[in-house]
């Protein structure tokens, strides 16, 4: 099968799945019925799928992700080598880049979840939520469906979970709840926040994972001032690798160039 016709099988099987979407008019072009199938997958309730669906979906993903462009952790310069005499104490650990966390070769990269774990379910919504879990595919779902019917409660904020990446060129998950900001940060807020990356990189940690991809948690849809996030942020990852043993390497991924410039300022 070459990409289109593994396009058109998964959009069928999604839409034959549900009845109610029995009406949905798939169209011809190719792009828009990329964006059908994203959306779809973004629907879809967490539940079990044929291994021929999963095969043709996993090959499907993983040459959009070759044709996007893997991004190697390993090759990331450090920055303490862009920005000299950076009063960070571990900027050479950590790493500033701009772009697609879907993209990033690295142990595990940090998706910033809502409470209930299981992804976006809005078609086609910007956040990283739905980013991650369209890259990785409907497996993402499943197993975070699992961790919740284990705990049976929704994720608290300031913890993390890990799951495997799938289709992702990374080998790991690590998701998060941040806190969401209505009015004026609080005390209890800024610590939620700090303890968002304790529990992240503790559980890198954990599982002895050498390069971890923060997302610019909590800012965006869940309103944290986006500077005062960044000083928790690089505060709380410098503090840690001062006594890490796994962890050689933390990425700060940041999409928007307003955040690129924050942590760029603060890195000097």
């Amino acid at each position: 099968m070459n990409q289109e016709e593994r396009l058109n099988y998964l959009v069928k099987e999604l839409i034959d799945e549900e009845d109610e979407l029995k009406e949905v008019e798939i169209p011809e072009d190719y792009q828009e019925k990329r964006r059908l199938l994203r959306a779809l997958m973004n629907i879809r309730m967490p539940k079990k799928a044929s291994r021929k669906f999963l095969k043709i979906q996993d090959e499907f993903l993983q040459e959009e992700a070759e044709d996007k462009g893997i991004i190697y952790a390993e090759n990331l310069p450090a920055a303490s080598e862009r920005r000299r005499g950076s009063k960070v104490r571990n900027a050479n650990k950590m790493v500033l880049w701009q772009g697609d966390i879907t993209r990033l070769a690295c142990d595990a990269i940090v998706n910033a979840a809502n409470a209930r774990l299981l992804g976006c379910f809005v078609p086609n919504h910007g956040c990283i939520d739905n980013a991650i879990h369209s890259a990785a595919g409907i497996q993402l779902r499943e197993e975070c469906a699992r961790i919740i019917e284990q705990q049976d409660d929704e994720e608290p904020i300031g913890q993390a979970k890990i799951t495997r990446a799938y289709n992702l060129p990374c080998d790991y998950v690590l998701h998060t709840v941040g806190p969401i900001v209505q009015g004026e940060v609080t005390e209890e807020q800024k610590q939620e926040l700090k303890s968002c990356y304790e529990s992240c990189l503790k559980l890198a940690e954990k599982y002895h994972l050498e390069s971890v991809a923060f997302c610019c948690i909590s800012t965006g849809e869940f309103h944290f001032p986006n500077e005062m996030a960044a000083e928790i942020a690089i505060g709380t990852i410098d503090e840690f690798l001062d006594t890490a043993v796994h962890v050689k390497k933390v990425i700060i991924n940041v999409f928007k160039e307003e955040d690129y410039k924050i942590y760029d300022r603060l890195f000097r």
